[in-house]
């Protein structure tokens, strides 16, 4: 019985409602958990971009899709011309700050690495350049503005269970029905939890 209640306590501990904050890292997602009510995090999902437990995070909602493209965003780039794709929302920091996310084989120089062959760009001159190399809106989304966190926020939120912790895919960072993301992932979460709640209780009964 010992040995099988430890393997319960170990599911438990890999399913998403029981992430830790020590599972923080760039490249993960953050689940809005549904009782999460300030109304900017509300039923979103956050990839983290940058992380440090002594200065903070950063991350961008990948879920919050405008009406603006992006050739109305960059009026003063030529680059920009004739780019109907949608700007999306980052987060409610800094709304004058441009970022994007670039999915590619190879690593664009200047660009810092997120999760696999997801690359972020946070400078104007490289946003210029891929936007020059003509990429695609499957690979690339644009975002204003950011999520931010002050060192130790973000920790103190995941452990009052404001957060659920996920690995990031570029499936998910790049749908083609971003508000169909949310849903879809709260949805699994929760399902992970009834599995694991279910066996936990299963295995301690006597």
């Amino acid at each position: 019985m010992a040995l099988r209640l430890a393997g319960a306590l170990l599911l438990a501990a890999c399913a998403p409602a029981f992430c830790q904050s020590d599972d923080l890292a760039v490249g993960k997602l953050l689940v809005a958990s549904r009782d999460l009510g300030d109304p900017n995090f509300s039923q979103t999902v956050i990839l983290l971009v940058r992380y440090d437990e002594d200065q903070g995070a950063v991350g961008l909602v990948v879920n919050k899709r405008t009406d603006v493209p992006i050739q109305k965003l960059f009026q003063d780039l030529k680059e920009a011309k004739g780019r109907t794709d949608p700007v999306y929302i980052g987060g409610p920091v800094e709304l004058n700050t441009v970022m994007a996310l670039l999915k590619t084989s190879s690593k664009p120089e200047g660009a810092a690495k997120v999760f696999g062959d997801v690359y972020l760009i946070a400078s104007r001159e490289l946003l210029t350049q891929t936007l020059a190399s003509k990429a695609e809106a499957a690979v690339f989304h644009t975002y204003v503005g950011y999520a931010g966190w002050g060192a130790g926020q973000l920790e103190h939120e995941v452990d009052l269970g404001a957060w659920h912790i996920m690995r990031a895919d570029a499936a998910t960072v790049f749908h083609a029905d971003p508000d169909s993301v949310w849903p879809r992932l709260i949805q699994r979460t929760e399902s992970q939890i009834a599995r694991v709640s279910t066996l936990t209780y299963t295995l301690q009964r006597p």
